[in-house]
C-alpha cells in the first residue's frame, strides 16, 4: 500500500502502487458491476482464496476505494466510494484492451464460460 508523502517517480507509479497487483483490480472490476457480498465476490473470483479475498478486501477499504454497507436486507455488501468509481474508467479500459488483446492471442474468459450456461 502507498505510504503519505512517498516520493513517486511518475503518476502511473503511484496508480500502480495503490491497486497493489492483480486481485485488487479483479475485485475492483467485479464490485464496479454493483455492490457484492463476500460470497459473491468468492463465487465470480474462484482462483482467490478466502484469505487472500479477505486481506484484499481490507486493503481496499482501507485504501479508500470499497466501503463495507448494510444492504436493506441486513447483509454486508462492498460497494466502490467515490474515489472507487474514479477508477471505472480506467478499470473498463483494462478490461476491454484484455479482451481483445487476450482473443487475438486464443485465450478463454470465464465471462465467455459462463454467457455460454
Amino acid at each position: 500500500m502507498t505510504q503519505r508523502g512517498r516520493l513517486y517517480g511518475c503518476p502511473v507509479e503511484f496508480a500502480l502502487d495503490a491497486l497493489g497487483g492483480k486481485w485488487k483490480t479483479v475485485i475492483l472490476a467485479r464490485i464496479k458491476e454493483k455492490p457484492m457480498r463476500y460470497s459473491e465476490l468468492r463465487r465470480l473470483i474462484p482462483s482467490l482464496s478466502d484469505k487472500m479475498l479477505t486481506q484484499r478486501l481490507a486493503d481496499l477499504v482501507e485504501i479508500g476505494f470499497v466501503t463495507l454497507e448494510t444492504s436493506p436486507d441486513g447483509k454486508g455488501r462492498y460497494a466502490l466510494t467515490g474515489r472507487g468509481r474514479d477508477l471505472a474508467t480506467a478499470l473498463q479500459a483494462l478490461y476491454d484492451w484484455g479482451s481483445v488483446h487476450g482473443r487475438a492471442e486464443g485465450v478463454r474468459f470465464r465471462t465467455d464460460i459462463d454467457a455460454a450456461a
